[in-house]
């Protein structure tokens, strides 16, 4: 079981505290993988990511039979400034749909075999526009993290972290600004499909949020607290959680990303157990996932969120996985190894 936070030094504390893989279960699948019945490295960044796999689960043998999906929802009260082409209702209205099966996610999920659950965090409260306060107080932040961090199922073997919140491509481009400097034109994207005077707005919102609270941004999570979103915290709240529990993590686009970054930014070992899953169209996912260390199993140009693109990504990794695990080895078949 995983303690509840008392506190953001708490934690701080707890993910600097988090140890790494299992470095004997590293070695075997290195061993394992080079007796299977193929030439070395013919399954090339398959390899990687099954033996990567195993160092988290602690097996050389892995498998994946109990994949989560979660997807949190929140509003944002800088949507008052223009920011999105849909108003903050249809998060709530996403998030029925979510619960009836009826989005992308939920067959996306259903495809790889995962539990979806889906968690609503007060729509009728959003958060503060982030131009004139910090988004959340420190209260506000922890609960959101509490919030993501309860509900990681500690018996799952992957984890898949997605959002729904209207106007959130906002916080996630202030984010990384703040969190990596540059200008604000090169984290700032269309979003939902805004036009070049929506994106000049957005850009503008972006600027003004950074430059309000840059001054009290120490890490990660200060940057999250001031700028963030309910649903912002809560994936990273689950992403340190799975750290915790040894269960793998699969980063979904911009906005799953731009949580990630806020616990990177907070203990520069807290993704080790993450890939990304993919590379979204929004402008600024390729640049965020350099800064994050991350090369993308998949690129298709989805923006749609949610963690349908991390989902997808789960075929990927079971395949991998699935190799490596149920292969022969050379011996086993009765096959010269040359």
């Amino acid at each position: 079981m995983l303690p509840s936070l008392t506190s953001l030094d708490d934690f701080r504390s707890l993910l600097a505290q988090a140890d790494g893989a299992d470095q004997t279960a590293i070695d075997a699948a290195v061993v394992r993988n080079g007796q299977l019945t193929k030439p070395p490295g013919a399954l090339g960044r398959l390899e990687d990511l099954a033996i990567w796999y195993g160092g988290w689960r602690g097996t050389d043998r892995p498998e994946i039979k109990s994949p989560q999906v979660i997807v949190f929802a929140g509003n944002h009260g800088v949507t008052a400034q223009g920011v999105s082409a849909f108003p903050s209702e249809v998060t709530a209205q996403m998030v029925i749909n979510f619960e009836h099966g009826g989005a992308a996610i939920n067959q996306l999920a259903k495809l790889a075999g995962a539990r979806m659950d889906v968690h609503a965090l007060d729509l009728d409260q959003p958060v503060q526009d982030f131009t004139q306060r910090p988004a959340m107080n420190e209260a506000e932040l922890l609960a959101a993290l509490q919030a993501g961090w309860n509900a990681v199922d500690p018996k799952a073997d992957l984890l898949v972290v997605g959002e729904m919140g209207i106007g959130n491509t906002t916080p996630a481009a202030a984010l990384a600004f703040a969190l990596f400097g540059g200008e604000a034109a090169d984290w700032t994207g269309r979003g939902t499909g805004v036009d070049d005077a929506g994106l000049a707005n957005k850009t503008r919102v972006v600027t003004e949020g950074v430059a309000l609270h840059g001054a009290a941004i120490r890490d990660g999570l200060d940057a999250l607290g001031c700028l963030g979103g309910r649903e912002i915290a809560a994936m990273a709240g689950a992403i340190a959680a799975a750290r915790l529990l040894h269960i793998p993590v699969i980063l979904d686009g911009f906005i799953c990303c731009a949580a990630a970054a806020c616990l990177q930014r907070t203990c520069d070992k807290a993704l080790d157990h993450a890939i990304a899953g993919h590379q979204s169209a929004e402008n600024a996912h390729p640049a965020l996932l350099k800064q994050l260390g991350k090369a993308p199993l998949l690129a298709l140009g989805l923006r749609l969120g949610e963690g349908s693109g991390a989902a997808l990504a789960i075929q990927v990794l079971k395949g991998a996985i699935a190799c490596h695990s149920g292969m022969a080895t050379f011996a086993e078949a009765g096959v010269s190894d040359g």
